[in-house]
């Protein structure tokens, strides 16, 4: 029997029709249509400092994307648990769509989690500096959660141990697994205080003028959720420390920025292949014929 490997993949309501069909153009990739399976993240109201519900347009209510934490209730929504469970799928691998180095269904991550029994786990890169602007996997109260860096103090920021090692330096690359049972009986029934609030410039409707009116500072809240929030909920989390060089090229800057950019996660996909090539003792040259490595 041939093995199956589902993909999940959230969308938002702005980009779902143009996703699933770049995956139709281009026939999901080599994978079973059947086994990519897509669902929209959910949309929550926008409301003014006073929670009264902002209108977009006079008959058009201003809705925003509930977060990346939104994945819980969304997969409940639309199915895609039942689906899951249809499949007698058990542990899950999630990851953002922004690490160009991401390995989807590692199976030594997952396998650490099932080895150390773990309901929820975690892959982190180390810091590569004090202040890097990346939030931390730490423990508060006893349970696992995840610190942004915006609330980390300078003294935490640089803490070190006897060896010079940052103490909070377990960088969050959001790529998390999930044992199913996990999402089911616990995330979902307690994802009712899971909001945070975002202070956004929301577009709204003039009633004078008649128009809709982008305004130029934040003029209302947006309810959001991260989807590290559920890691209190753990009883046994694992935390894998993994490789930057080989594991993490995230793009979230435009081309020709320093870091993060799509120029710099090529070159880290360059490098580790150039790695692999050299690993496996071959020679690599250039146009040139130089030796690359």
């Amino acid at each position: 029997e041939i093995a199956r490997l589902p993909f999940y993949v959230m969308t938002s309501p702005i980009n779902h029709d143009e996703t699933v069909s770049f995956f139709q153009e281009n026939n999901c990739f080599g994978l079973p249509s059947e086994d990519v399976c897509f669902f929209q993240q959910g949309m929550l109201p926008c409301v003014d400092d006073s929670g009264k519900i902002i209108m977009e347009t006079a008959s058009k209510v201003s809705m925003a994307p509930d977060g990346n934490g939104g994945i819980y209730p969304s997969l409940y929504n639309s199915g895609m648990l039942a689906d899951m469970e249809r499949r007698n799928i058990k542990h899950l691998h999630v990851f953002s769509i922004d690490n160009c180095l991401t390995r989807p269904a590692d199976p030594v991550f997952i396998g650490h989690c099932i080895a150390q029994n773990a309901d929820c786990g975690n892959k982190v890169v180390w810091k590569a500096g004090a202040h890097e602007k990346v939030g931390v996997i730490a423990e508060k109260d006893g349970k696992p959660c995840v610190v942004e860096y915006s609330d980390i103090t300078t003294e935490m920021a640089e803490r070190t141990d006897a060896d010079g090692r940052l103490v909070f330096g377990a960088g969050n690359i959001c790529n998390h697994y999930y044992t199913l049972a996990f999402i089911k009986d616990i995330v979902l029934p307690n994802l009712g205080n899971m909001y945070h609030i975002a202070r956004k410039k929301i577009p709204y409707y003039d009633e004078g003028s008649g128009e809709t009116v982008k305004p130029a500072s934040n003029n209302g809240i947006k309810l959001e959720s991260f989807i590290f929030d559920v890691f209190p909920f753990s009883k046994s989390m694992a935390v894998l420390d993994v490789l930057r060089e080989e594991e993490f090229a995230p793009v979230k800057n435009a081309p020709g920025s320093a870091s993060d950019s799509p120029d710099t996660a090529r070159a880290y996909i360059s490098n580790l292949s150039k790695k692999w090539v050299k690993d496996a003792g071959a020679i690599l040259r250039d146009d040139n014929d130089d030796v690359v490595c």
